[in-house]
């Protein structure tokens, strides 16, 4: 008997319970994607921290429309415990350039100066490509763009994971987590100065803030909370390690072993490579605080595998999937 014979043969009720099954597979994901559209086209989407965790429920409510059970526990045990970590480092993270030490420019600067030939890359490239805030280039967008899914890109891998890959989602969460934890230490210890505030102190050539002068071409998001000073959420000087250059690169290292596809890897490893070229072309890092991050990530990644290696053989679990494609 082929499938359309089975199919006729199920009673009524069956028949039409597999159809409201498949009706939401589809329709969920197809209605939040036309929400969410309006809404960005209406308002704009804001970069907040509690909207961004809206909209990733809603995706996860979409995704896994038909197993209520799976997605009550996972906002209850899972997402929960990792929006409550991000919405503390959010709170403190503000209080973080005030607690112990002044913040510092020099040890940077003086890095960059010595790694590229005597003049900080930041001034060399806006000397060459910038061309003003009345003259924003194609270029200029595009740093905006790789720039914006820094607040973006952890939470949409994270559903990724979670609705198709969820042995892996746990792990992820740690190290972004464990990444927030270092971070902040890190701001306590060793506030920092970043380029566009160095240059307005005095200690390097004029330079521009780049995505300031974008951002309100792109009616997308909304960019008030980014710039907003005076307030509890925000650090202008926490750029020691840049959480930009760690989280992208933490990406790469976490999805790499999940595919085999060259052009995959080829994007996963351009993504890093993009982010610190926008990030010292518009004066929001030194390049040596890209590196810093950068080996964050790698100690970061390193340890919560090593811990979850070992945690995982006492248990007897298995260890994640072999790669997906």
């Amino acid at each position: 008997m082929d499938v359309a014979a089975r199919t006729l043969a199920l009673p009524a009720p069956p028949r039409r319970r597999a159809a409201l099954i498949r009706a939401l597979r589809w329709g969920a994901p197809i209605a939040y994607v036309v929400a969410l559209g309006l809404h960005i086209a209406l308002s704009g989407l804001s970069i907040a921290r509690d909207e961004m965790f809206f909209w990733a429920a809603l995706a996860l409510l979409a995704g896994s429309i038909t197993q209520p059970r799976k997605f009550a526990l996972g906002i209850v045990l899972e997402w929960l415990p990792f929006a409550a970590i991000l919405f503390a480092y959010d709170l403190v993270r503000g209080y973080a350039d005030n607690l112990l030490f002044p913040a510092r420019v020099h040890l940077q600067l003086r890095a960059d100066e010595l790694m590229f030939g005597g003049t900080a890359p930041t001034v060399w490239l806006q000397h060459h490509l910038w061309a003003g805030p009345t003259h924003v280039r194609w270029y200029d967008y595009a740093s905006w763009g790789v720039y914006m899914t820094h607040f973006l890109g952890t939470l949409v891998v994270a559903a990724a994971l979670w609705l198709f890959a969820h042995d892996r989602f746990r792990r992820y969460v740690a190290m972004v987590a464990a990444l927030a934890v270092v971070g902040f230490a890190t701001y306590v210890l060793y506030p920092a100065v970043p380029p566009w505030m160095a240059s307005s102190q005095g200690h390097l050539p004029p330079v521009d803030r780049i995505i300031g002068f974008a951002w309100p071409h792109v009616r997308i998001f909304s960019f008030d909370t980014l710039f907003q000073t005076g307030n509890e959420y925000a650090n202008d000087v926490a750029a020691v390690p840049s959480l930009h250059a760690a989280y992208s690169l933490l990406v790469c290292l976490y999805l790499w072993g999940m595919t085999r596809r060259v052009w995959v890897r080829a994007l996963l490893a351009a993504y890093p490579v993009a982010m610190a070229f926008t990030l010292v072309y518009t004066a929001e890092h030194f390049f040596a605080d890209i590196l810093i991050g950068w080996l964050y990530a790698i100690a970061v990644f390193m340890a919560v595998n090593e811990v979850a290696d070992m945690w995982g053989a006492r248990r007897g679990a298995p260890s994640p999937a072999q790669p997906i494609s």
